[in-house]
């Protein structure tokens, strides 16, 4: 399961429109390794003045990596920090998340990043099994 959603939560879900920030809270909670992954490169960003920031450390267990897949598959979790964080996140590989401004959208860098091209390029033998 990805998230442990507590029951008020899951009454609110049933009964109509969810609040984002409780549900932000609950993936908070629930995936922390991603929280603090996605959290560090959207201070990152907002600390400069690159285009994006990206991390490039890969999780130290399984555990931490299927909390960064699960969070950036999943499109609602995904849109929900990208609106918490004021940012447009890419993904590569298994472990490489990028924040990008939301301005650069659409620029050369991000289209580097998330073409098939940059996919390929940021591969290599270590990262087959993830």
């Amino acid at each position: 399961m990805s998230l442990t959603v507590p029951p008020s939560l899951l009454d609110a879900a049933e009964s109509g429109p969810v609040d984002d920030e409780a549900f932000v809270a609950c993936v908070r909670d629930s995936l922390p390794y991603a929280w603090q992954t996605v959290s560090r490169v959207a201070a990152d960003l907002g600390s400069g003045d690159a285009e994006f920031a990206d991390n490039v450390i890969p999780p130290p267990t399984e555990a931490e990596r299927g909390q960064l897949l699960r969070a950036l598959a999943s499109d609602a979790i995904r849109a929900s920090l990208e609106r918490h964080f004021g940012v447009k996140l890419a993904f590569q590989n298994c472990h490489r998340v990028a924040a990008f401004r939301l301005s650069a959208v659409g620029s050369d860098t991000y289209r580097r990043f998330i073409s098939t091209r940059g996919q390929l390029l940021n591969q290599s033998p270590e990262l087959r099994d993830c």
